[in-house]
């Protein structure tokens, strides 16, 4: 049995944290820069933690680190070393235990709640290229590539002591194969694997979601399938297509329904999260067991899912 599915024995669903750089820029960091959150490691690390801690007192079980955009290419074109990049992804998730640490010290905390997990963030291939791509799957890399690619910074999170691998945001098949075939090197990690997604049916390069859980179904390190980084009102159908094809848990993170644009970073359009509570209980009843918020989403909505969760 798993850490998620050893998790979920003990309680019916666990919360995942929601957006850190919507805290971040709440907090007055200017994200304005190709290493998005990943810059706050740099300048100021504190912040994060303090973030981290917010979503625990909200009402998370697993927090995610602040290393979806950091890598070793996006650290050189600051001039930092290979060895300087690969300290401060660790350091991404030595700050998330800080703040576990600090939010289980209380024993106040502990009542009706099992200890944090800290899922180390490998964001796609399309982050680092900071031009939107994560919504589209369009590399034009091969496989070997994108192993060759992610492997330090999975390394690094292995190493750091995550408790698994949150492989997030991912817009194409081929990229999820990749990291299957990078943690094969790595038999006693586990991941889970989210998807943007274009629709109700179809990851954002034009895959069936169906397809994609049937194959990670049947890898044994694929310890949770399903969707962030999407629309809500795309997510009910995905959680049913999904459930139809794996017996994993499914996991679920959309952001706030905004569109995101990689010529001004910005955010735009409406939010469509304003009832995140009633909507996250609906992906509930339709078989997602692990479920949070991803870009836009605030410890407000975090602690919605709680308020009904833990009746």
């Amino acid at each position: 049995m798993n850490v998620i599915e050893e998790f979920l024995k003990r309680q019916r669903i666990a919360i995942i944290d929601g957006a850190m750089a919507t805290e971040l820029e709440a907090r007055g960091c200017d994200l304005n820069d190709d290493l998005w959150s990943a810059r706050v490691l740099l300048e100021q690390p504190e912040l994060i933690r303090a973030v981290h801690l917010d979503y625990f007192n909200n009402g998370a079980d697993i927090a995610i680190t602040a290393s979806y955009q950091a890598t070793v290419e996006g650290f050189a074109r600051r001039g930092l070393s290979r060895e300087q990049a690969l300290d401060l992804i660790k350091k991404s998730v030595q700050l998330a235990q800080e703040a576990r640490d600090e939010f289980w010290a209380k024993e106040e905390n502990r009542v009706g709640r099992l200890r944090p997990l800290i899922a180390g963030s490998v964001g796609p291939y399309g982050a680092y290229l900071a031009d939107g791509s994560e919504y589209r799957g369009d590399y034009n890399l091969s496989e070997d590539e994108l192993i060759a690619f992610h492997r330090p910074r999975v390394e690094a999170h292995i190493a750091s002591g995550a408790d698994l691998l949150a492989c997030e945001t991912i817009p194409c098949g081929i990229e999820a194969r990749a990291l299957i075939r990078l943690l094969a090197g790595f038999p006693n990690t586990l991941a889970w694997f989210t998807f943007t997604a274009k629709d109700g049916e179809h990851i954002s390069n034009g895959e069936r979601i169906a397809d994609i859980a049937a194959f990670l179904d049947s890898q044994p390190q694929a310890a949770a399938i399903g969707i962030n980084c999407t629309s809500p009102l795309h997510i009910p159908s995905l959680v049913r297509e999904i459930k139809k094809n794996t017996n994993k848990p499914i996991i679920v993170y959309p952001n706030s329904g905004e569109y995101y644009s990689a010529v001004t970073n910005t955010w735009h359009g409406e939010t469509s999260s304003d009832k995140f509570g009633l909507q996250s209980k609906e992906w509930y009843e339709n078989g997602a067991t692990l479920i949070g918020g991803c870009c836009r989403t605030t410890p407000g909505h975090i602690r919605e899912i709680s308020n009904w969760s833990r009746k």
